[in-house]
């Protein structure tokens, strides 16, 4: 899961380590299922294997400081020139690569993994990166879950030992499916309709 994270945010664009980290949280969602931690090692090793590279960007430090006096002026700009080549602070920008482009498209819609409900998410947040056919295979799995789900939660909520308390609870989590499951329908009608309109496929 983290391998497509990471690949399809730099399907988009160039990223660096930090940027990474922040917009799995925050643009696809999942930082509860990946550990932060595991972000660089991740980068590490898929530059080994040649999906990403590294390249450098660099970033100006500034620019002479303005000290007032004429002779603080000339002190401040000898020592901007006296560090010239070292006033520039260097960071990795990750790219991915086109063996990283096909490894990406191959693990999103791998067929033995698109039954994991834990990648739904993931997948759907990606999910202009598959094909028409793929998305509505992802879908209708995720709504067959969801069916199953919601079948074991009404029996569950018809326990008549349950007291006010945890009915309530039961109660709130089968409204929490159902709405799951009009999100699906809604996408699938979509997808159904619309076959014609295909993600833009990795080069």
């Amino acid at each position: 899961m983290l391998d497509i994270a990471i690949l399809g945010l730099l399907m988009d664009r160039d990223h660096h380590g930090y940027e990474i980290r922040t917009q799995v949280r925050d643009r696809l969602a999942v930082s509860a299922n990946i550990s932060f931690g595991s972000i660089y090692p991740a980068l590490n090793r898929l530059e080994r294997q040649g999906f990403v590279e590294a390249v450098v960007a660099s970033e100006p430090r500034g620019n002479a400081l303005s000290t007032g006096s004429l002779s603080g002026e000339r002190a401040s700009l000898r020592a901007l020139r006296a560090t010239q080549g070292l006033g520039r602070r260097s960071r990795k920008v990750y790219r991915i690569t086109l063996r990283g482009r096909e490894e990406f498209v191959s693990l999103l819609g791998d067929p033995a993994t698109l039954d994991d409900s834990r990648n739904f998410s993931l997948r759907m947040a990606l999910a202009k990166y598959l094909t028409p056919s793929l998305r509505v295979t992802l879908l209708e799995r995720r709504r067959t879950d969801l069916v199953e789900r919601l079948a074991e939660m009404q029996s569950g909520a018809r326990n008549e030992q349950l007291d006010t308390y945890a009915r309530s609870v039961m109660a709130h989590a089968v409204k929490g499916v159902e709405l799951d499951l009009e999100w699906i329908d809604n996408l699938l009608s979509t997808e159904r309709n619309n076959q014609q309109t295909f993600a833009p496929e990795a080069k």
